[in-house]
Order: structure tokens, then sequence, then C-alpha cells
């Protein structure tokens, strides 16, 4: 579905603060893929999303949707194929908006125009969905989302992209900002969608546990480049003590991030 080719970001090219985010990397995304990217702060995992969601351009390289170059391509129009969720729990829905109105404006993504038409079809539609995230929230239609908490927003926001139909999802450490309950709440309503609705999906995790459980495939990212890619049975096989000692005989040192020792 999605492929980079030697893909290179430099941020601040010829300034004392030049900044190589990116370097030479090349993946491919295929259609179904379920990935877990890994890596400490600052090497690159971000920046990846954002060149595959059109929020940076690359400074090299190309980027392929279904072999169609889209390097070039704003963000705004990548979003219609391309649904993102967010670390901030409040980035994905409009808080002085009611739950209904929300649901609405996301039920016409893409289209051409937008002619709000709530009606009693609609409204039984919305609750139904709703009723999947076990929270009660089919029976608030008319509050405004500001009034929900971190955990209800985000699984709303997980919804509301589904709903949107999108080709390709990216999950930016959606969870993280969490308690641990609303984590695994919000984890098991990421893995129900992305299984009902056969999503291709890339999420972004700090936590080897989750970056091991989910997905068919694991990219390890370090200085900007992809130091490991497993799939199958060897992602399958591969323990956070193996994970560790994967890194060190790659780079020749042990990781230095205590957020991704600690998890």
């Amino acid at each position: 579905m999605i492929e980079l080719q030697n893909v290179t970001k430099v941020f601040n090219p010829g300034t004392p603060n030049e900044n190589v985010a990116i370097r030479h990397l090349s993946m491919r995304i295929e259609t179904g893929d379920f990935i877990t990217v890994i890596g400490s702060n600052g090497s690159g995992k971000t920046t990846l999303f954002n060149l595959i969601g059109g929020t940076h351009t690359a400074t090299m390289g190309k980027v392929l949707v279904h072999g169609h170059d889209v390097t070039r391509e704003p963000e705004y129009k990548r979003s219609r194929y391309i649904g993102r969720i967010f670390q901030d729990p409040l980035l994905g829905t409009a808080g002085n908006m009611s739950l209904e109105h929300n649901m609405m404006i996301c039920s016409y993504k893409g289209m051409k125009s937008l002619k709000l038409n709530l009606n009693a079809r609609k409204r039984k539609f919305f609750r139904e969905q709703l009723k999947a995230l076990h929270m009660g929230l089919e029976d608030r239609l008319k509050d405004n989302v500001g009034l929900l908490s971190g955990g209800q927003r985000q699984a709303l926001t997980l919804l509301m992209m589904v709903l949107s139909r999108p080709e390709l999802i990216m999950l930016d450490e959606h969870t993280a900002a969490l308690d641990p309950h609303n984590a695994d709440l919000v984890l098991d309503l990421t893995t129900k969608f992305v299984d009902e609705h056969k999503l291709t999906t890339v999420m972004i995790t700090h936590n080897m546990h989750q970056a091991l459980k989910y997905g068919n495939r694991l990219i390890m990212m370090d200085e900007g480049e992809i130091i490991l890619n497993v799939s199958g049975k060897e992602k399958q096989e591969l323990t956070v003590n193996g994970l560790i000692k994967r890194f060190r005989k790659i780079r020749h040192h042990d990781i230095d991030n205590d957020e991704l020792l600690l998890t």
C-alpha cells in the first residue's frame, strides 16, 4: 500500500541547528499489515509518521501510495485515506460540539459538501456504533464531548476514525496519556476494530510489551534508521530481553532510554 524509497528528512539544513531526523530509510507497508514501531525519544518515529501523513515533506527520496508518488502531496489530501490518532485525547474531537455532531462530521469525511442532516435513522446508527465501546455513550448523544473523560474521548476518536473508512490508520502513542485501565480498554478496542474492518495499521508505542504483543510486524528505530524489522514466527518468539539483546548486538551499546526499559 505504502512505500518509502530512500527517504531522508533534514530539519534546518545548512544551519548550526541542522538535524537529520530520518536517514536513507526504505520500507513497505503492505495491505493488512499491523506494524508496531518502537524506539527511544528522538529515534525518528514521529517524523516517520509525519512523512507518511504529509505533515512533513521528505528532503530526499519518495513516498508512494499504491505506486503513485505522493511525496509533495499535502496533509489535507492524504487525510482522505489516512486516519491518525495522537497521544493527546483532546486532539481528535471537537470538545465544544455534541457527541452526535462530532460523529456527523466524521461520517461526511471526504465528501465535497457538508450538509448536516441529523435524523432518527442517523441517531439510531450512531447509538448502535457507540454501544461497541461499552461506555454508555450511546445515551449521551447530545452531551458536549468536552464533558467526556480522556479515555472516552480517545475511544470515541478511534470509533470516528474507523467510521470514516481510511485505508491506513496511524496511532501515535494513542494510549500513552491514559491511565492503565483506559489504556487497556482503548487497545482492546483498537484490535477489535482492526480485525473487524481489516484495517492496515501502524502503531507507535514506547512500551516493549505492547510492541511485541500486538500486530504482525515490529519495527525498531534508532537515530533515524530502521535497525530491526521482524514479523511472523520471529516476532512471536521475541521477548523483551531478546529485543534488548538484539539492540545491543546491532548498535554495540545498551538502550539508554528509561521510558523504554521501565515498561
